[in-house]
């Protein structure tokens, strides 16, 4: 099979998975997240996956892979999100003048969106598990990065209004009783 026509690759057996194609997902939704995005040319290798995770409630989802014009524009604009954004041109007469004023460049970043995880969930729930046998949602995780967000928000702010462009520990809030 030539590589033009592969889309992915079997998550269990790398078999290739062509265009256009029949493919199975695993209906967990850790398994499904963007960058994991693991897909199965068969049930049978879906199934060497649910042992290997040790699933106790998935299914496997039939899904038909994008035609190659449909991947090509979503891995363009997956691209064109990612890349960085240069600003506009120093002003004449700033730091920046001078024999080196053309090469220089100000790169722009994109403020991170507010789904980011900022928190490692293995760890956490691990961390709650061993803390009291509990398990823990996915969802626990998006309110924690919800706080993080905020202590670093507030941590910044601390940093700026002292001068400073790095932030330190005494900067961070300290947790409320």
């Amino acid at each position: 099979m030539d590589d033009a026509d592969r889309w992915m690759s079997c998550s269990a057996c790398r078999a290739p998975i062509r265009f256009g194609a029949r493919h199975w997902v695993c209906s967990v939704s850790t398994c499904n997240r963007p960058r994991t995005r693991l897909v199965f040319c068969s049930v049978a290798c879906w199934d060497t996956h649910v042992v290997v995770l040790r699933h106790r409630d998935a299914g496997a989802v039939e899904a038909v892979a994008p035609s190659l014009a449909a991947w090509q524009a979503e891995r363009a604009a997956e691209a064109e999100a990612a890349s960085p954004v240069s600003g506009p041109p120093p002003a004449s007469g700033s730091a920046s003048s001078g024999p080196n004023a053309a090469t220089t460049r100000r790169i722009v970043r994109p403020v991170p969106e507010d789904g980011d995880i900022l928190i490692v969930v293995s760890k956490m729930k691990k961390y709650i598990r061993d803390r009291s046998g509990m398990n823990c949602s996915d969802s626990v995780a998006e309110a924690l990065s919800h706080h993080v967000r905020a202590l670093c928000d507030a941590a910044v702010r601390t940093a700026g209004a002292d001068g400073r462009k790095t932030v330190l520990d005494r900067d961070v809030p300290p947790l409320r009783g």
